[in-house]
């Protein structure tokens, strides 16, 4: 049944994705390896979304390592848990709570011994920054505990890139980067405090080619002159090309205000009235970190706006008939999508 449900939200993620996405590009999916344990590794930019993606792109149903403070709820704690997400406590959830890691980490090791697939941020938290920050030791421990357990069996360390165009804004383009897999064995013969930092070195300097790199010196006047060149972020490598020559070999893009778009958008607001009144007045405002700006409003474009347009279907079929109904919901979608592709 678990199997079932997983399948069943996975295909309504992929679904709303392609909705809210302009264009979503994956590089390096078809060498993900099969049927063995993969610890997939990411940067961490865009609240839940990176997890979505992450969870959409990879062809595996994977756990995910989360940070605790989202499973205070309990009906909240039971979905995240049905969705093979795991409590991960740091030191602002107290120092009392720290200790639950052992067993958490503990149970991800067999987890990746039945050769399942795991997914971690190492950053340890999100950031909008354009850049790989320094990662936490917390992910290699699962490592070390791993080859200490099982030293013949090698798991499979994937470094992936999470690259937005504007991670703010609906209707932008993503960029998901799957690297080459580090095979865990090749520390085997360090101890475990070589191990630690050479496994978060190799770490970082694959997800550093993932993803944009802007160097912390000079990062705000680095990023404003990207943004005026108009680079495309969701290809991370012309971008630090352009960064290392000085902005002086920099492929830029095209950006225009779609005429469709212009067209479409009184529309698509007076059809979605409600749920974006709802949206700017009762939720927007409340949200007190810019990272889960995007997880919110996705959120909201996944639950309360398939609702109201059932409600409106619901009121046409009454009032007018099946035909007219399904002529309405068709139309709606055609219309919800074009505006978000053009």
């Amino acid at each position: 049944m678990n199997k079932i449900w997983l399948h069943i939200i996975r295909v309504y993620i992929q679904l709303g994705l392609f909705f809210y996405y302009n264009k979503i590009i994956v590089k390096g999916q078809s060498s993900l390896p099969k049927n063995q344990p993969i610890l997939f590794l990411s940067n961490h930019q865009n609240g839940l979304l990176d997890a979505l993606l992450i969870a959409t792109k990879t062809g595996r149903f994977s756990y995910f390592l989360t940070r605790a403070a989202v499973f205070k709820k309990p009906l909240v704690s039971w979905f995240l848990h049905s969705l093979n997400m795991r409590p991960v406590y740091r030191v602002r959830d107290g120092w009392n709570t720290i200790t639950k890691n052992k067993s958490v980490f503990s149970n991800t090791v067999h987890l990746l011994h039945a050769n399942n697939a795991v997914t971690i941020f190492p950053e340890g938290n999100h950031n909008l920054e354009r850049r790989v920050r320094p990662l936490s030791k917390g992910f290699t421990r699962i490592i070390l505990e791993f080859r200490l357990l099982y030293p013949n069996q090698a798991i499979q360390l994937i470094p992936i890139g999470l690259n937005y165009q504007d991670p703010k804004t609906m209707g932008s383009n993503v960029s998901v980067y799957f690297g080459e897999a580090i095979l865990s064995k090749s520390y085997n013969h360090l101890n475990d405090f070589e191990a630690t930092n050479r496994i978060k070195q190799d770490v970082f300097q694959s997800l550093t080619n993932l993803t944009t790199q802007i160097p912390l010196a000079n990062y705000n006047t680095t990023l404003d002159s990207l943004n005026k060149l108009k680079v495309d972020f969701t290809n991370p490598k012309s971008v630090n090309d352009c960064i290392l020559s000085q902005f002086k070999n920099c492929q830029t893009q095209a950006v225009k205000q779609s005429s469709l778009k212009v067209i479409l958008k009184p529309i698509i607001y007076l059809l979605l009235c409600l749920p974006i009144f709802i949206w700017r007045h009762y939720i927007k405002p409340k949200i007190k970190e810019v990272e889960f700006l995007s997880t919110f409003r996705f959120a909201i474009s996944i639950t309360l706006v398939p609702l109201w347009l059932l409600l409106i279907v619901a009121t046409v079929w009454f009032a007018f008939g099946f035909a007219p109904s399904l002529m309405f919901i068709l139309t709606s979608l055609l219309l919800i999508l074009a505006y978000n592709k053009a």
